[in-house]
């Protein structure tokens, strides 16, 4: 009798506990704006509503396309990174609260945005899961899995360094987006994607989050995918884009996975990076060669220096030196929306050296107009791969891609952005690739 009792009670416990886990847990829904905006100006805070869609809760709140949002729950947009934080991290079904700008008018509303629609795929479950990093950080995942049973082979997506979000919602359209959905929906394999901090569905704040962040919750997702009973945990391939292309290696060689693909990658230090860009970006603006030269000796190569390499803030170092002040496009902490922190904890990481251990299949794929990573780049991979006796490896080079996914014309025509063209060939060579690697027949 107490031994009825006592299993009577454990499975109370056990129930409660289920139900904590499924309902505390989980994480809340992102909103969903339902409106097109502009970014923060330099003439001072806010933001401009371009479009807003019929019958959303803003419609219904009042609010107008035009109006200038300067504050949400009394956070000042002034930044292009507190906008960053509050439109991706914004959640569904709480009060917010907007300061609004309209015709010098100043005027307050309270609403309650909608949640963002969960993605569907035909022939796919989809499966929104989190994991939980080191930092204690509660990431979302998505994974997609083909309607077959049995262990099956995998990728797992690993995005750039923007805080993007990884989700396919409805009415994104970008050539990202539909490389994404290409991958999950033509592979035949599960897919996992995961989200920054504060990104999405993400506990956290992205502007604020470092490189060590980015990657704590790339190895927790990794790990569960590795554990679900319908993966076969000797083919899981990783698939990098841009940042994450240079994280693949890394991972991959951590995790013993099956093979790595990287998409739009780098190989130097991040200093020589941002020196090659910075180059660049000169010439497109029609510097010459002696001008080019002059503005990286005085003013570029002592701003990253100082950032890099004494671990400044882009502040402090244009404290010190006022001239550089002209130079610096980025903000007192940010770079691409992201600490100088996290560019600093990239400079020390010797991802190069990830290249060198590999022995996996490796393939990589590069366009030919991507201004943002160096052709000379991708060439010393290859080169280091053969040097280290590695067989297996493929460097595609797609002509007309550049770094967004989209065919130009030239290089000048994506720096400017013009708008280019998407070509679903790109995807093909992904699919494909991953396919081959674990064994599967390629795509028809």
């Amino acid at each position: 009798m107490r031994s009825q009792n006592l299993c009577a009670q454990i499975s109370i416990i056990i129930v409660l506990l289920l139900n904590f886990s499924a309902t505390s847990q989980e994480l809340d829904r992102r909103a969903n704006w339902q409106a097109v905006f502009g970014s923060p100006g330099n003439e001072g805070p806010g933001v401009r509503i371009r479009e807003i869609i019929e019958d959303s809760p803003m419609d219904k709140a009042g609010i107008k396309s035009g109006d200038l949002i300067i504050s949400i729950d009394g956070l000042l947009l002034d930044k292009e990174e507190t906008w960053v934080d509050v439109r991706y991290g914004m959640k569904a079904d709480r009060q917010v609260d907007l300061a609004i700008l309209r015709n010098g008018e100043a005027m307050n509303f309270q609403l309650r945005f909608n949640a963002l629609p969960l993605e569907e795929h035909m022939g796919l479950e989809t499966y929104y899961e989190h994991v939980t990093s080191r930092y204690g950080i509660r990431h979302r995942t998505i994974i997609t899995k083909p309607n077959i049973s049995g262990k099956q082979p995998a990728v797992i997506l690993i995005g750039g360094l923007s805080c993007s979000s990884i989700e396919v919602h409805p009415g994104r359209d970008s050539n990202w987006a539909k490389t994404i959905t290409g991958l999950v929906e033509r592979s035949g394999m599960v897919v996992m994607r995961i989200e920054k901090a504060g990104v999405g569905d993400s506990e956290g704040n992205c502007s604020e989050s470092n490189f060590q962040m980015d990657l704590a919750g790339f190895r927790a997702a990794l790990a569960s995918l590795k554990s679900k009973p319908y993966v076969d945990p000797d083919k899981i391939v990783v698939y990098g884009s841009s940042m994450g292309s240079a994280i693949a290696p890394l991972l991959a060689n951590e995790a013993g996975l099956a093979g790595v693909i990287s998409d739009g990658t780098f190989f130097k230090t991040w200093f020589e990076h941002m020196l090659e860009i910075e180059r660049r970006i000169l010439q497109f603006q029609g510097n010459s060669e002696k001008e080019i030269a002059i503005k990286l000796n005085n003013y570029f190569i002592p701003l990253y220096y100082g950032m890099l390499i004494q671990n400044q803030s882009y502040k402090e170092v244009v404290d010190l030196y006022p001239a550089l002040g002209q130079y610096n496009y980025h903000g007192a902490r940010h770079m691409y929306g992201r600490p100088v922190e996290y560019y600093q904890q990239l400079q020390r990481i010797d991802l190069a050296a990830e290249w060198e251990k590999i022995k996996v299949p490796v393939r990589i794929l590069r366009g030919t107009n991507d201004w943002i990573m160096s052709a000379f780049d991708n060439h010393m991979i290859i080169d280091v791969l053969e040097r280290n006796g590695h067989k297996d490896h493929i460097l595609y080079e797609y002509q007309g891609l550049d770094h967004w996914n989209t065919i130009h014309e030239s290089a000048k025509d994506s720096f400017d952005g013009k708008p280019g063209v998407w070509d679903e060939g790109t995807i093909d060579i992904i699919v494909n690739w991953a396919r081959e690697i674990c064994g599967l027949d390629p795509l028809q």
